[in-house]
């Protein structure tokens, strides 16, 4: 039988409390003071102590810490008539499990009792995931699936020279992580890894961005500046999206691929460059050069070596692996300590089908950590998050809000005008670079489009 200490000043609580908890099958121990409830917790180490936060001979919150600091600490549920916003937030601080006002409302205190005990069983019951290794900083590619195997040996062969590097792959399955462990386990680790976004630079920048300009190249340019090529120097240059580089600009970077030299705009003398480009794209480049929207000699160029980075539901047998990671990961950042789950929560997170891929994972298991009151993750915490996620796509907009509606209605645009952007952006009356913002924050990709059959 569960045992619950209440320590409350008031005796017709104290009195509520013991006949409501008894019918529902509790043992229940009573203090009407603070060194009493201490004495009684001691002697009988209740599962649960429902506790008032000012008594006449002690502070509440000075109690929970003490109960606290025990090995095993009994849940505590903070009950008060103040509202008072500091202490609230100062009670879940220092761990209590809920904090009810007075007068008490029997619905939410018999639910406050059963997941403060649930959540207490789980702590001392539960599927233990990390085996609590020391956490490493280095940025690591997570997987023992078939296809991550395979990527695992591409990266290990790629590593020892300087070929150029095409990723593939869904957004948020992790393109910019496998060129930075590419990068830092090569012989250029030691060399700057520079990354460059081709959807987020307004077209007449991009050539300055990639290349550089001369003091005076053009209005505004009131000082030389180096470009991405530049300050990659002999390490790595990381281009994400590209498949929206402009045709103008795939013409002049597959000029430098080919020479290993450029000029900054403005300039007369060619600058010489070695350093290693890899690319990446959450769209098929096969199909654009079909189409006529990138370039095949650059293509060509490009995937010399390629890699395909499947979408996490093609892998779904790395979730423990990669729960155990992000786990790490996450109580590292936050200065958390939950590591285990309860059993059920990883056959959960492998019958969800992932949208947001790898990053959906790691923002689910955020979310369940920050929101956990334990020190487990239960599962119906995270069936609870995969729900709401029901009503969200894959870059986190909710189906029902203004900002998931101004998406649907560039992305129904691009494909009505075969996203053609110049086109799509005169019909919004927006600005080319406000549009190319928008498909990268919104997450739009011409794949997904396509698999919506629009």
């Amino acid at each position: 039988m569960d045992k619950i200490l209440v320590i409350d000043d008031k005796h017709s609580i104290l009195e509520s409390l013991e006949m409501f908890l008894t019918e529902k099958g509790y043992e229940v121990l009573k203090a009407d003071t603070g060194t009493l409830g201490i004495e009684l917790y001691h002697r009988h180490h209740p599962h649960l102590v429902i506790l008032d936060i000012r008594l006449p001979d002690a502070d509440g919150i000075e109690l929970l810490e003490s109960i606290q600091r025990e090995e095993n600490p009994a849940k505590v549920i903070m009950i008060t008539a103040f509202q008072d916003m500091e202490t609230t937030i100062k009670a879940m601080k220092l761990g209590a499990y809920d904090y009810i006002h007075k007068p008490l409302d029997a619905d939410k205190v018999e639910k406050a009792v059963e997941g403060a005990l649930y959540t207490l069983k789980t702590d001392r019951k539960t599927q233990l995931v990390s085996e609590m290794t020391q956490p490493s900083n280095k940025e690591v590619v997570i997987g023992k699936s078939d296809q991550m195997r395979k990527i695992f040996k591409t990266i290990g062969m790629v590593c020892q020279n300087r070929a150029p590097v095409l990723i593939q792959g869904e957004t948020g399955t992790g393109k910019e992580l496998i060129a930075r462990v590419i990068h830092r386990n090569s012989l250029l680790s030691n060399e700057p890894f520079v990354t460059f976004d081709c959807s987020a630079v307004v077209e007449s920048l991009l050539e300055s961005e990639l290349f550089g300009h001369e003091k005076g190249a053009f209005t505004g340019a009131h000082q030389m500046k180096e470009g991405k090529i530049e300050l990659a120097g002999n390490g790595t240059l990381f281009l994400d999206e590209i498949g929206e580089l402009p045709m103008i600009m795939q013409r002049k970077f597959l000029g430098f691929l080919q020479r290993h030299e450029y000029d900054r705009v403005g300039g007369k003398q060619p600058l010489q460059s070695r350093c290693r480009i890899i690319a990446a794209t959450n769209r098929e480049l096969a199909d654009l050069v079909r189409k006529g929207q990138f370039r095949q000699d650059l293509f060509f160029r490009l995937k010399v070596v390629m890699i395909r980075v499947p979408p996490l539901v093609e892998r779904l047998e790395d979730i423990p692996d990669l729960v155990n990671h992000f786990l790490q990961k996450i109580n590292r950042e936050l200065g958390t300590g939950i590591y285990n789950l309860e059993n059920g929560v990883l056959s959960r997170l492998a019958g969800h089908d992932w949208p947001g891929n790898v990053r959906e994972l790691e923002n689910v298991l955020v979310e369940a950590v920050v929101r956990s009151r334990g020190k487990v993750i239960l599962e119906g915490e995270i069936r609870k998050i995969l729900s709401s996620n029901a009503h969200t796509d894959a870059s986190g907009l909710s189906a029902f809000s203004l900002p998931y509606l101004e998406k649907e209605h560039i992305r129904n645009t691009l494909n009505r005008f075969n996203w053609n952007r110049t086109k799509t952006a005169q019909v919004l009356k927006i600005s080319l670079p406000t549009l190319r913002k928008k498909i990268r924050d919104y997450g739009i990709a011409h794949s997904t489009a396509s698999a919506l059959g629009d």
